[in-house]
């Protein structure tokens, strides 16, 4: 009996040995994402590696693949949601192409500033997207992130004080809808291309212009197979990282708040990362023999407003948000 007793207890331990192990097996998230090495919001992806493993070290498994490795940057959603990839940058106009109400976010000329951005998705207009986003799309938007103002940045050198001015145009925009309507709005023809070919198709002349904020034109090196940056600062731009509803719910309260307070600290620091290299950058882009000017942006905001509150698009924005978001300006 005394021996039956002896290995029923040895085996009752093993198996809680067994699954003590197992209960502590790392949480795997793979975070895709189409930014190259250098770029400020895959070092912001480190920093959230980072500050989650110091959070609860060991308990997460953070694999990050930048420059469209794992998936390209029209295919991070779709990855996301079939759960071949756990987190990403979301974008506003990926949301929009799937909840039209929130195009207004992709709206130029609506905010003024970072700060501006990230306040209006802290307020209970954030929190009513964030339930939508997650319903919807099964996804949980963490912190925005400051994406950076986006200016357009030309092949060959031109006078541009007006969207007239862009007629016949070829600008290079992301392939979703949303994207593609703000490169209308802006006066020029839109030309669907992905990031990791923008480079080429500038050299080869297969696009006569890109848009997308200056920290991005110097980790890409755009500035290398283009002659002018026009400082039109037509879209206070951002982007959410999220992480997908299957991973999120599997995780205990401590693992949420964790992964959140994570996600904070990792967008401050781009925040203030971005902000910082855009005030130096129209300096070192004239130093590497770029023209950089300042078209007539009254103009520019005047005809892209005009260009979508004339939509049909306008009709689907929810009722009252731009006087809200205004006011959240300050």
């Amino acid at each position: 009996m005394r021996i039956v007793k002896t290995l029923t207890l040895a085996a009752l331990a093993g198996t809680m040995l067994t699954a003590g192990a197992l209960a502590q097996d790392p949480i795997e998230l793979k975070i895709t994402t189409v930014s190259v090495p250098t770029d400020i919001h895959t070092r912001a992806l480190h920093v959230f590696s980072d500050a989650l493993n110091e959070a609860l070290p060991g308990r997460f498994d953070v694999q990050i693949y930048d420059s469209g490795s794992l998936f390209g940057q029209s295919g991070d959603l779709d990855a996301l949601q079939r759960g071949n990839a756990e987190m990403a940058y979301v974008s506003f106009q990926s949301i929009a192409d799937n909840i039209p109400e929130f195009g207004l976010f992709t709206a130029g000329y609506l905010f003024q500033s970072p700060e501006h951005a990230r306040a209006v998705m802290q307020s209970d207009i954030g929190d009513e997207v964030k339930a939508q986003v997650s319903d919807v799309l099964g996804l949980q938007l963490l912190d925005t992130c400051y994406l950076g103002t986006r200016q357009l940045n030309l092949r060959e050198a031109s006078d541009v004080q007006t969207p007239s001015d862009l007629e016949g145009v070829k600008l290079r925009m992301p392939s979703s809808d949303a994207w593609l309507f703000l490169g209308e709005a802006l006066g020029a023809s839109p030309t669907p291309l992905p990031f990791s070919d923008v480079y080429l198709a500038l050299q080869t002349g297969t696009i006569d212009a890109q848009d997308n904020p200056l920290p991005t034109v110097e980790a890409a090196r755009f500035y290398e197979v283009t002659e002018q940056i026009v400082l039109t600062g037509h879209l206070v731009d951002f982007i959410n990282l999220a992480v997908n509803n299957q991973t999120w719910e599997q995780l205990t309260e401590d693992e949420q708040a964790a992964m959140t307070a994570a996600a904070v600290e990792a967008c401050d620091w781009n925040n203030a990362e971005r902000v910082a290299n855009e005030d130096r950058l129209v300096a070192y882009f004239e130093g590497e023999g770029l023209t950089v000017t300042t078209p007539d942006v009254d103009a520019f905001r005047s005809h892209v407003q005009d260009f979508y509150l004339n939509s049909d698009r306008a009709a689907e924005w929810p009722e009252g948000w731009i006087d809200r978001i205004n006011e959240l300006g300050g």
